[in-house]
């Protein structure tokens, strides 16, 4: 009897430490390390910078109820011949404290290309006031980046799901 205890506490116990901590898709070194640009970039780019909303989690019913999110951040590309550059993509929570940087480098996103974040429904760090702030570097003649979520998340037959935009702050 005393040798199954302790067979079964030793099981447990390995049971326990194999148990992996959660990490997010949402931080994919490996997606942003490919897109990083190499080369200097051109001193005549223009720079800019686009606010994003993004809500990880919504009230439901009351103030007291929160209902989690998966949301699906898009950078897109909208021109057909020219590149654009990505040179910092920051998560902030509802207070405005940055939760994570995406990637250290510039990236690239290639003609009509989009490069998305997603920000799992079991990712609360953000709340229902998160968002993103990005900066980015285009050719003057060519069209700004778009900069959207799309927010979803469903329970048995209920579903909530909507979309937000970017805006681009003006200096």
């Amino acid at each position: 009897m005393t040798s199954k205890i302790i067979t079964i506490s030793i099981a447990l116990f390995f049971l326990q430490s194999c148990k992996n901590e959660k990490t997010y898709s949402s931080v994919d070194e490996v997606n942003w390390r490919n897109r990083m640009v190499k080369a200097k970039l051109q001193d005549s780019l223009i720079q800019g910078q686009t606010y994003l909303s993004v809500y990880s989690a919504i009230y439901s019913e009351t103030e007291h109820r929160l209902h989690s999110l998966t949301a699906t951040v898009s950078i897109r590309n909208i021109n057909v011949s020219d590149t654009i550059y990505i040179d910092k993509a920051v998560y902030y929570d509802t207070h405005g404290n940055a939760i994570r940087t995406y990637f250290k480098n510039t990236i690239y996103v290639a003609p009509m290309e989009t490069v998305e974040i997603v920000i799992d429904e079991h990712d609360k760090e953000g709340g229902s006031g998160a968002n993103f702030l990005f900066d980015w570097k285009v050719k003057p003649d060519s069209s700004l980046p778009f900069f959207e979520s799309v927010m979803i998340s469903t329970s048995g037959q209920q579903g909530i799901s909507f979309t937000t935009q970017g805006k681009e702050i003006q200096r």
